[in-house]
């Protein structure tokens, strides 16, 4: 029986003699080609030939580098982008802060400008917020009454009128605008001259020209500026700009809207005008006339109008009739005015009268028949009274005492 090893196994030299081989065959290659040079083109076919095989060996590990790098690039991808997202909503911030910056500037530029215009005196405020009250258009502003500000003051912008100061604190103030439904404000057109009164119309934003003759001269386009005849507004002040005119034929008055020109519901700083220290005081009022069925302990005391005596008329004659013409002037025949006829009778008691005569107001103390003169006349011509032949006892006549002529009814 065989026990050798197979031919595969065989191990034919031994390994130390193999190592020594192959050590100084090495060794003499080095050599030679250290000094003649002769390998080039055997180790240039050679790395050509194993070009390919060197690139599939390397793939692994280009892709486990190159899978690194993606994912490394991927997250530093991600966090610069990040990072710009955040700086760009920084600069967007501070753009727009910039821009509402020159926006106010540009406004208070115009402010300002309009404030050298105005003829009277004017603050500036910034608007706080607006009201609680949803159904009226108020604004408050960061002005008080430690500024000056008193009720009734107009609030203007650059471009027109924007309300009315209705309450004031001291360190704030409340704002009624133009377009409020309570609010009105005396205008006039400034092409035609033609006054009125705008009304606001609420959250609508508009102006009304209520109670405008239908043949008014108003067109659309036309300006409205306050008039100042409230002396509250100062004349002269950009209200509004008309847009819609209506005049109905069949009505007593036209229908015009209007379009306020200021700013209402865009800016933020206004102008209080101080109109309070340049309005003239209102001059002082007449004395009401005195109410019929008044007192007139409260009426002035009239003066007496004086009356000049008269000349006593001559009497006549007892007994005798008076002749007509006979004391006339010239013996003209003209109607002398007739003198009174002696009573030969007893005087009428007190309070007799004659029939459609009203007695004449003379004091009790002193009558007529005691002075010895006749009252004034009036200048209406009485008949004279005629002579009286009753007898009466002598104690008890007058015949030289005359009788006062009666007086003429409302003498």
């Amino acid at each position: 029986m065989d026990y050798s090893p197979p031919p595969l196994f065989k191990q034919g030299a031994p390994a130390r003699v193999k190592v020594t081989v192959f050590a100084i065959l090495s060794l003499t290659l080095l050599v030679v080609d250290a000094h003649m040079h002769v390998l080039n083109t055997v180790r240039q076919v050679a790395a050509t030939v194993l070009y390919p095989l060197q690139m599939a060996a390397l793939m692994p590990r280009d892709a486990v580098s190159s899978m690194g790098g993606y994912f490394s690039s991927l997250s530093s991808l991600q966090n610069e982008v990040r990072d710009l997202k955040n700086q760009q909503v920084a600069q967007a911030q501070a753009m727009q802060q910039a821009q509402l910056q020159m926006a106010e500037n540009a406004h208070l530029r115009r402010l300002l400008e309009a404030r050298e215009y105005l003829p009277v005196a004017s603050i500036m405020g910034e608007i706080l917020y607006d009201a609680r009250d949803p159904s009226t258009r108020r604004i408050v502003l960061d002005r008080g009454t430690r500024n000056g500000v008193q009720l009734g003051l107009p609030v203007i912008d650059n471009a027109g009128v924007i309300g009315q100061v209705t309450r004031v604190f001291p360190f704030t103030s409340e704002v009624t605008l133009l377009t409020d439904k309570e609010q009105a404000i005396p205008v006039q057109v400034l092409r035609s001259g033609l006054r009125s009164i705008a009304y606001g119309r609420g959250r609508s934003g508009l102006l009304d020209l209520r109670f405008v003759a239908p043949d008014a001269d108003i067109q659309v386009g036309d300006v409205i500026v306050t008039s100042g005849l409230d002396g509250m507004y100062p004349a002269g002040l950009a209200v509004a700009k008309v847009m819609q005119v209506e005049k109905v034929a069949a009505g007593a008055f036209g229908r015009v809207v209007c379009q306020p020109l200021g700013g209402i519901d865009r800016n933020r700083q206004l102008l209080i005008v101080m109109s309070g220290a340049a309005r003239a005081p209102r001059p002082a009022e007449p004395p009401a006339p005195p109410v019929h069925g008044a007192s007139r302990r409260n009426l002035p005391k009239m003066d007496p109008v004086p009356v000049p005596p008269l000349a006593a008329a001559p009497l006549p004659a007892q007994g005798l009739p008076t002749q007509p013409g006979a004391n006339s002037p010239a013996g003209t025949g003209a109607a002398a005015p007739a003198a009174p006829a002696p009573a030969a009778t007893v005087p009428a008691p007190a309070g007799a009268q004659h029939p459609g005569v009203r007695p004449a107001a003379a004091p009790a103390a002193t009558p007529p028949a005691a002075t010895g003169t006749p009252p004034a006349a009036t200048g209406a011509a009485h008949p004279a009274a005629p002579p009286t032949t009753t007898a009466a006892p002598a104690a008890k006549t007058t015949a030289t005492q005359p009788v006062p002529a009666p007086r003429k009814e409302g003498a």
